[in-house]
């Protein structure tokens, strides 16, 4: 067994133990501005999927709320407490029948894959991978069951590298808030921070870093709620959906690990979403991504309306939500976005409790995790700004009858920074990949279907000289580069 956590001058620091038994959680929230070291002590245990090492000290931060789960159990050392208690009735071995049933579909995908049949007792069974759609409403732990799945997938053994999609919006994934992304994922996703709620990357994090080789695939929505526009919203979902399918065919191995899509809770409620909208926006992930499984978390009433619209096409499942699962307002979800984004900026630095030392974030020194961005001063022509569609629009019944729109919601529209009405100042701003150079292969909304490539924040603009200041990752040269804009700001 090793050493128990330690002062700086090498005492021993006053620790609480947890003695958990098997199949039981710790779980845990953190207060703003306070931070958890867990050490395993002896014994198995992982978070949302991701196994702790045995004698190492994990760092948790920015109101992490989350649990530390064993099959078999073990023994925790926790260098403080915060709001904390232990549950023995957890959702994990009902998650973990999913995770099997899934890697059986993986494996007879990958017989027939290899030329065999894809299964000994049923030649004809259905050799489909996973791809798999989970839908719950606000706060049922979609994006935690994402993880499990995903983590598990990647935890067997097999070299499995699912397909992790998050099409929610106001969640950000490996990007920022506003953006939809996906990603293969190779390494267990690791939690230390609702600031990289799926891990860290290479867009967020040092390159360096083995944990953080992915490159995701985003594309910028550039709103918080699906209602804003949902047409751009399902144009980027198909377009997430259409270079999955590429990579899948250039990558046969890679496809049958399968797919696992995160979803916004107004997918599940005409709350948030005209319920024509929440239809069309699943049924638009359902055809980009040939969903053939959609998880229900903890929602009775959604489950029968997937059975109703789905059923008959492919498996609907109902899985249970997680007590653990905390109720999050408006005021803690703006908190986790301004830590997403100065995360983005700045790298992840989480504070260790009073006098802790040696201990990792992620599975990470701490240390490798800070970055310095890049502040410069550019000339507005020097960046193509573009908006898409009015910043608001009424919906469509609102309009008087027979009046039409005199701007399309898919319509770009060039912002001019020298305008007072720009909204640039303090704005998030998506910088494009560059256009076809092949002129034959351009086309007019071309602009919707370009990914992103890096984000920018505008930190001042100086409209007599006509220049700006953009705070920016790395330097580089932004003339003749395209950037849109969303209804997002951050300031330090």
């Amino acid at each position: 067994m090793s050493d128990s956590l330690q002062h700086l001058d090498g005492t021993q620091l006053d620790t609480k133990e947890w003695v958990l038994e098997a199949e039981t959680e710790y779980r845990f929230e953190l207060d703003p501005g306070s931070s958890l070291a867990i050490k395993l002590a002896h014994g198995q245990a992982e978070v949302f999927g991701a196994e702790l090492a045995e004698g190492k000290t994990y760092l948790f931060g920015a109101e992490c709320k989350a649990a530390v789960f064993t099959w078999q159990g073990c023994t925790l050392e926790i260098s403080r407490p915060s709001t904390e208690y232990v549950s023995e009735e957890t959702p994990m071995a009902a998650y973990a029948n999913v995770h099997i049933a899934f890697e059986q579909m993986r494996v007879r995908a990958l017989r027939i894959l290899h030329g065999s049949p894809a299964s000994d007792d049923d030649p004809n069974a259905n050799a489909e991978p996973p791809r798999v759609l989970v839908l719950g409403p606000e706060n049922s732990g979609k994006t935690t069951v994402c993880k499990i799945l995903t983590n598990y997938a990647v935890r067997a053994g097999q070299n499995w590298s699912p397909t992790l999609v998050n099409v929610d919006p106001s969640e950000g994934g490996w990007a920022v808030p506003g953006a939809i992304s996906a990603a293969p994922i190779r390494s267990p996703i690791a939690t230390a921070s609702p600031a990289n709620p799926l891990g860290s990357a290479a867009t967020s994090a040092p390159t360096a870093l083995s944990s953080n080789a992915l490159i995701p695939l985003s594309y910028w929505y550039g709103h918080a709620e699906t209602k804003k526009n949902p047409l751009l919203l399902d144009r980027l979902i198909r377009n997430l959906g259409e270079n999955i399918g590429e990579r899948d065919d250039n990558d046969p191995e890679g496809r049958v690990s399968g797919v696992i899509v995160d979803t916004p809770s107004s997918f599940a409620s005409s709350s948030g979403t005209a319920p024509d909208n929440r239809h069309t926006l699943i049924k638009a992930c359902v055809d980009a991504f040939r969903i053939n499984v959609i998880l229900v978390v903890g929602h009775e009433k959604l489950n029968v309306e997937m059975q109703r619209l789905f059923g008959s096409r492919f498996t609907v499942v109902k899985i249970p939500k997680s007590g653990g699962v905390v109720e999050l307002d408006h005021s803690y979800r703006e908190r986790v976005r301004n830590y997403q984004l100065h995360t983005y900026m700045y790298g992840q630095k989480i504070d260790p409790p009073p006098d802790v030392t040696s201990a990792m974030v992620g599975g990470e020194a701490d240390i490798d995790l800070i970055l310095s961005p890049s502040s410069c001063i550019i000339k507005f022509g020097e960046l193509a700004i573009y908006r898409i569609g009015a910043e608001s629009l009424a919906p469509s019944s609102a309009l008087p009858i027979g009046a039409a729109r005199t701007l399309s919601e898919m319509q770009p529209v060039l912002v001019d920074p020298a305008s007072s009405s720009s909204g640039l100042l303090n704005s998030i701003l998506a910088l494009l990949a560059p256009f076809n150079p092949d002129e034959s292969e351009r086309y007019d909304e071309e602009i919707l279907d370009l990914n992103v490539i890096g984000f920018l924040v505008v930190t001042n603009i100086d409209a007599p000289h006509r220049k700006m200041t953009i705070l920016a990752p790395n330097q580089g040269s932004l003339a003749g580069k395209t950037a849109l804009l969303g209804s997002f700001d951050w300031q330090e």
